[in-house]
């Protein structure tokens, strides 16, 4: 994995003009070689700079989200093993807001199609889908991109600062309603 990603930066820092697309592929592959998006991000940072590094990772997290969107309906098996997996790392029924999605792609320990798979089941169309995972991958994206060696760098009573951080604010950000169904409320005992 090492040698792969010190050739695929020594690539993007020849390709001039190619660049970007080479960057905005590797996101895209980054998933066969178990690559963290986390890197990916601060790799752009580090080649493109905050601005067009967070751009170029939006561009190519949206398009790994797309490119889900199309593997799981070729494969239902795989869609349904999936939410049984995102069920279980989501705790369930809970209805997660785009706020707390866009925080939940920001922690590096919850892996990116997790999310992309809620996602897939929340939304009604395709259009949608595309539009949420653009806004989700916009923070993570950013902050990675911007902060990165700072985060990569923490020490572990820093990073724990943060993660607990970006919990709290999860928790701050939760849809703040309660659905029952008419069922559910007039049971018959």
């Amino acid at each position: 994995m090492e040698e792969f990603l010190e050739r695929s930066l020594q690539m993007i820092e020849q390709a001039g003009w190619l660049a970007p697309l080479f960057f905005i592929l590797l996101h895209v592959f980054r998933q066969v070689f178990f690559v963290p998006v986390l890197f990916i991000c601060l790799l752009g940072g580090y080649i493109f700079g905050t601005f067009y590094g967070s751009v170029y990772s939006v561009i190519g997290l949206t398009l790994v989200s797309i490119i889900f969107y199309g593997i799981i309906e070729l494969f239902p098996s795989l869609r349904g093993k999936l939410g049984r997996l995102q069920e279980k790392i989501l705790l369930g029924k809970h209805q997660l807001n785009i706020a707390q999605l866009m925080v939940l792609r920001m922690m590096p320990f919850v892996h990116f199609h997790v999310i992309s798979i809620y996602l897939l089941k929340t939304t009604s169309s395709f259009r949608q889908y595309t539009k949420r995972s653009l806004l989700v991958s916009i923070p993570p994206a950013i902050v990675y991109t911007a902060f990165g060696d700072m985060i990569h760098e923490l020490p572990l009573a820093g990073t724990i600062v943060f993660i607990a951080f970006l919990l709290i604010l999860m928790l701050v950000l939760r849809k703040k309603e309660t659905t029952i169904s008419w069922e559910t409320f007039f049971q018959k005992n």
